[in-house]
């Protein structure tokens, strides 16, 4: 089996448009995201923060169930046993997140939940890149690696910010809900930016963008199948 994509080059991950270079680009400023809030959680810039890294770990995990997790069951032995192990990681990080949005801050039962979240995100990063996505990269080419990054990262771009804990993990179910879910995530990503002058205009292209990227994405999907 291929080493931890980890310590690998760009070149050896198939190149930057490679689905294993764009992960791990990923995991490195979701880790660096942490790092920041950890240093500045008590101050309104955290909270800032935080958000920034729900938002990025959310549509990450969106694609990859989407897009990603069906591939490794398709062309990896013992797909179906490892997509299953970060399927589980995502719901248990899926809730945790739901209730940190739920309590008020500064309550320590929010604290505690959201260092589980950060744990589990960094467990899971770890599996992904020392187990699952070693053994894709045995299984596929440079050049379907590639073909699956581009999928992964239109998929990503119109995929929901936010945790929805009662979505189905795999397609069609995700898919069909990602949608609605993405369309109110992101309208709420937009009114609630700091300093942000989300008027309706602007929300309303902001939609009009995200809907023509997301029938980029059900056709890659419906491709796919």
């Amino acid at each position: 089996m291929a080493k931890t994509i980890k310590h690998q080059t760009v070149r050896q991950l198939g190149g930057p448009r490679s689905v294993l270079a764009r992960q791990r680009r990923d995991h490195a400023e979701i880790d660096r995201l942490m790092e920041r809030y950890r240093a500045r959680r008590d101050d309104e810039d955290g909270e800032r923060i935080l958000k920034e890294i729900v938002q990025l770990v959310f549509s990450h995990a969106f694609a990859e169930e989407t897009v990603l997790w069906p591939a490794v069951r398709r062309s990896v032995p013992g797909g179906e046993e490892l997509t299953a192990r970060v399927e589980e990681e995502h719901q248990q990080i899926n809730d945790l997140v739901t209730a940190v949005e739920r309590l008020p801050h500064g309550d320590p039962e929010r604290a505690d939940k959201v260092e589980r979240a950060f744990a589990l995100i960094r467990q899971d990063i770890r599996d992904e890149e020392d187990l699952l996505l070693p053994r894709l990269q045995d299984a596929m080419g440079t050049a379907g690696l590639r073909r699956l990054g581009t999928a992964w990262e239109t998929v990503r771009r119109t995929a929901p910010t936010h945790p929805h804990p009662a979505v189905p993990r795999r397609p069609p179910g995700n898919a069909v809900l990602g949608v609605p879910l993405s369309l109110h995530d992101r309208t709420r990503d937009a009114l609630s930016a700091r300093g942000s002058a989300a008027t309706p205009a602007k929300v309303a292209t902001g939609l009009a963008v995200l809907l023509a990227f997301a029938g980029a994405a059900l056709a890659i999907l419906r491709g796919r199948r």
